[in-house]
């Protein structure tokens, strides 16, 4: 066992805000905690009938039907069989199990050297408030929405709202909904009469509008530093600006400059051009299927959101629900709200410019009535422009608002002033959660994770006050004492699972640059300190208790790295798979959790801004059903290795380590909340993703990272006939790892139609699909994986039926669907067969679940590729065209279909999966191509487990690895590389991919078609 020693350092001082609990010691008072704020204060468990006040504030969740659909239904539900369902009716109050505040001394167990020796020392534990939560409501009724109660918060809109524009008071806000800002404060009803009960439904006529009924949070008008210049992505265009003395429009006058919106009058768009799908099978575009673009004129156009971030089902807006539920397709949003971006606005200015109604924030849709009031885009309410915003710190003149960088860019980022926070924001704070018990050691995980910790410690996102922590688990928990002054680090063992406590609060988070030295001992030492352990039990309930005491004081990061079953303790899980099933063409069962003790703890992790992320390496049945609640309900990500070994299996070995370099560097957001707006008439009823939800529209997410993608679904409230555009505003909150307070703002614009013809021209297929697929994975789990493939197939019947019954001309003996739509009975046949919905073929259970939670938090474009993987043949990539990136030749070849009839025995394919790369090498492909690009002289050489590509000095070597390098810069994670040959066990996983084929249990694509065209013609 080696000794660990560290040199002693002196104490570092650093600047913190003036009072901030940063700069003290770590301990359970040091701030009060944020799942306290009034949002989520328990209430009588005995009480079935709540005040809709506290209603408003219940948590709601992971993907949860909200309330606030009208009478009239959404598209979904008018699917035959929709996918949303019937979902069981939960408890109304979670009882999370808090610890106990004060807890006796316990004994624990200390070592210098690394050794766990007998009973030593004793240590009181930390306190910590217990955190109780609500429950999360799972009702799928519409809920009304009454007058509301008198709160302080209220009181606080009420004086806002009375208040100047310009006004500097800084009121003291109590919770999230207040921080960033509600709805529509002058319609509210203020009255201390008690609220009806919410079960008696009331008209769509008397639904406020979306997000009506939250505090509000006026913009901050103090001085601050001088405004960074930014430089507009179109500057001088506006399109509700005009000189005046001239009338000013607002949006409703905006449609005379879109030119010919309505499709119906003028040529028929090749959107709407009809395609016999039996007959033409050459549907594929040779490349990725582009985002559609909604049909605005060229200055809207160009203001408007990239659809990498934001992304509707459809492009034309129906003017009614009655004209939504008619097309059959689903309405919803698409986001990734915090992408990586190579040029992004940051606003620093001390106005915060936000509609005094709706609180959206000022974009390039609103419209300037003149040079002093300004039209909000999503309510219509008049405000005025601050003295300030007539300054534009770009051209550094006076009297052109509308040339400011907020409305010239439709996605900004603001730097937030001081009341956009609860609290001081909190430091960069990780903690690393390791599973040490026989199983681990044996796949040999920990010195991967141990290694890339080490290269990336300098590069861990974070400040001076960036904290760091360790702990470990076997049938006991291990916490590491490494506080800066130790001649080497201490392990602490805990024994006693059953009450677990922290055997010394105030040392096991350490500031990561005063005790670099000690980490770096504990990360050398930790993989040979458990090499010889007998210990084949596994405490993850109590570890993660242990860790969520740790973390409540600041919030930040947990990072769980877990190899088998939870066999000891809370939340102990037991084997709930039949091996004999996983074929099975009935009913898959366990698709839901065991117990509900990680969601739990997940929520009590949310209420106090931590995140816990899941990596789980396993060889066996792990039930990632119940283990994945952990990062669910908490906004964390989840990693899944299976069959996971370093040296057995060096692919995922190799895989962990890229993943790991990327998800310890990345950006990251803390303590963040996200809201969506949305033109009046419009409404949000369904979330999907990993978070919780704070209130009807207010998403709560401990952490925020570059890679998570979340999708939302819609109902049109009130008709939109006053309007020729529709507005959505995502704004997402947060504090970077830097501690800056900021706020990132997206807005799209779309058109409205009146026509059924004009909503299928603007259908965006890929959109409608991963909407689907989240849909489909609720209805998995709340019902049937039958019910939810039914309801994919029905989705095609519906839609296709609905649009050849309102084109003429068409014979019934035909199958035929708009341009817009070709391609969707193929997206859901490929679907149908991807490993979170496919029967008949056999699928581990962890496998499908993990398919399941990809398909929650994944982008669009990753989680296409998940769906419908891209083919390239590329054995003669010298002959095809090229593009120049980065001064590297980049070869474009074509797509080809899925199918075994592209492949030919004398090429060489590439199949992108998305998270894996399959070379698939024909018997007789080119020697010269094997030798070039493989490194080997024939086809018999090339090795069965093959997964690099050697450097040759070949042209064709050169334009291979360059295509492959292209592909892999596209995506936040690495993908693994397998080269397959015919004789090669995972050619089974390749051939499932091609997906136009029949399988045993599966339909082809063209008898997919031939069935739908039957459904259709009953």
């Amino acid at each position: 066992m080696p000794v660990v020693s560290s040199a002693v350092y002196p104490n570092v001082s650093y600047s913190v805000a003036a009072g901030s609990v940063y700069g003290q010691a770590f301990t359970s008072q040091s701030l009060p905690a944020v799942g306290q704020f009034k949002e989520t204060n328990t209430f009588s468990s005995q009480s079935t009938s709540v005040p809709h006040l506290l209603q408003q504030h219940v948590p709601v969740g992971y993907n949860t039907t909200l309330s606030t659909i009208s009478s009239a239904q959404s598209v979904q539900d008018n699917l035959c069989r929709n996918l949303t369902g019937s979902v069981a009716k939960v408890n109304n109050q979670i009882n999370a199990g808090g610890i106990d505040s004060s807890q006796p001394v316990h004994p624990v167990s200390q070592s210098v050297l690394f050794t766990k020796p007998g009973a030593g020392t004793s240590v009181s534990s930390a306190v910590i408030s217990s955190v109780r939560t609500p429950a999360p409501s799972l009702s799928s009724q519409p809920r009304s929405s009454p007058s509301v109660t008198q709160s302080p918060e209220l009181a606080l809109q009420e004086a806002i709202d009375s208040s100047s524009t310009t006004s500097s008071a800084s009121p003291v806000l109590n919770n999230y909904d207040a921080l960033e800002g509600g709805g529509y404060p002058e319609a509210r009803s203020v009255t201390s009469s008690p609220v009806p009960a919410p079960s008696v439904p009331q008209t769509s006529k008397a639904s406020k509008p979306f997000g009506y009924g939250y505090p509000t949070l006026q913009p901050g008008y103090q001085n601050a530093a001088p405004p960074t210049p930014v430089q507009p992505s179109n500057s001088g265009h506006h399109p509700g600006f005009q000189h005046y003395p001239q009338q000013y429009p607002g949006v409703n006058q905006l449609s005379s400059s879109l030119g010919g919106l309505s499709l119906q009058h003028s040529q028929q768009p090749e959107s709407l051009r009809p395609v016999n799908l039996t007959q033409d099978r050459n549907i594929l575009p040779v490349s990725s299927v582009p985002a559609p673009v909604p049909n605005l004129n060229s200055d809207l156009r160009k203001l408007n959101c990239s659809p990498d971030s934001f992304r509707c089902t459809l492009t034309n807006i129906p003017q009614t629900q009655a004209l939504l539920n008619k097309a059959k397709l689903p309405l919803g949003l698409l986001l990734h709200p915090f992408r990586d971006l190579t040029q992004l606005p940051v606003i620093t200015s001390s106005t915060i410019v936000r509609c005094r109604s709706c609180r959206t924030y000022i974009n390039p849709f609103v419209s300037f009535i003149d040079q002093r009031r300004w039209k909000c885009n999503l309510c219509y309410r008049v405000n005025d422009v601050p003295e300030e915003f007539m300054y534009n710190p770009l051209t550094r003149s006076y009297g052109e608002p509308h040339k400011r960088p907020e409305v010239q860019n439709s996605t900004v980022e603001f730097i937030a002033s001081s009341d956009y926070m609860l609290r001081p924001p909190q430091p960069a704070v990780y903690l690393f959660v390791l599973d040490v018990s026989h199983n681990a050691v044996e796949a040999g995980y920990l010195t991967i994770v141990c290694q890339s910790l080490l290269e990336n410690l300098d590069k861990l996102p974070g400040d001076s006050r960036t904290r760091i922590g360790f702990i470990t688990f076997d049938s006991t928990v291990q916490f590491y004492n490494l506080q800066e002054g130790l001649s080497q680090p201490q392990m602490l063992i805990v024994s006693d699972i059953d009450d677990i406590f922290l055997p010394t609060p105030d040392s096991l988070l350490v500031n990561l640059h005063e005790s670099k030295e000690l980490i770096k001992d504990l990360l050398n030492a930790l993989p040979n300190m458990f090499t010889n352990t007998r210990e084949t039990h596994s405490a993850l309930g109590p570890a993660l208790q242990a860790a969520f005491k740790l973390m409540s004081p600041t919030g930040g990061r947990i990072s769980v790295f877990q190899t088998q079953l939870p066999s000891l303790g809370a939340g102990l899980l037991h084997s709930r798979e039949d091996p004999n099933q996983r074929s099975s063409t009935k009913v898959v069962q366990h698709l839901g959790p065991a117990t509900d003790f990680y969601k739990k703890l997940a929520l009590d992790c949310s209420g106090q801004q931590t995140a816990v992320d899941l990596f789980l390496l396993s060889s066996q049945y792990s039930d990632l059903a119940s283990l994945a609640c952990m990062s669910k309900y908490s906004a964390g990500c989840i990693y899944y290795y299976p069959s996971f070994h370093r040296s057995h299996n060096p692919a995922q070995a190799e895989k962990l380590q890229k993943d790991l370099k990327r998800y310890l560097t990345r950006k990251i957001g803390f303590e963040a909340v996200m809201r969506i707006r949305c033109t009046k008439g419009l409404s949000i009823h369904t979330f999907h993703g990993n978070f919780f939800v704070r209130s009807t529209d207010l998403l709560s997410l401990a952490n925020v990272n570059p890679d998570a993608g979340f999708a939302v679904q819609m109902s049109i409230e009130e008709s939109l006939t006053d309007t020729s555009l529709v507005c959505f505003q995502t704004a997402l909150l947060y504090t970077s790892s830097k501690g800056e307070r900021r706020i990132r703002v997206h807005t799209l614009c779309l058109p409205v139609v009146s026509s059924l013809a004009d909503v299928y021209a603007g259908a965006d297929v890929q959109a409608v699909v991963c909407l689907l697929a989240n849909m489909a994975v609720d209805r998995s789990v709340s019902s049937s994986l039958s019910d939810a493939r039914d309801a994919l197939v029905n989705a095609v019947v519906d839609s296709l039926a609905s649009y050849m019954s309102t084109a003429s001309n068409l014979q019934q003996s035909m199958l035929i669907a708009p341009n817009s739509l070709k391609l969707f009975p193929l997206y859901i046949l490929a679907l149908l067969k991807q490993k979170a919905f496919r029967t008949g073929t056999s699928t581990r259970l962890d496998d499908r679940v993990y398919a399941m939670c990809q398909m929650k938090s994944q982008p669009l474009v990753h989680l296409m590729k998940m769906i419908h993987p891209n083919l390239y043949r590329i054995d003669k990539l010298i002959d095809e065209s090229t593009i120049h990136v980065n001064d590297r030749v980049v070869p474009q070849p074509p797509l080809q279909k899925l199918s075994a009839e592209k492949l030919t025995r004398e090429g060489a394919f590439l199949m992108d999966c998305g998270s894996i790369f399959y070379i698939w090498i024909g018997k007789n492909c080119d020697n010269n191509f094997i030798k070039d690009v493989l490194g080997y002289p024939n086809y018999a050489s090339v090795p069965q487990k093959m997964t690099q590509l050697p450097e040759v000095d070949a042209l064709s070597s050169e334009r291979t690895r360059s295509f492959i390098s292209w592909l892999r810069d596209s995506r936040p994670l690495s993908p693994v590389l397998q080269v397959i040959k015919d004789e090669n066990p995972a050619k089974t996983d390749f051939f499932q991919h091609l997906i136009e084929d029949r399988t045993e249990a599966a339909f082809s694509y063209y008898e997919f078609l031939l069935n739908i065209q039957q459904q259709i013609c009953k």
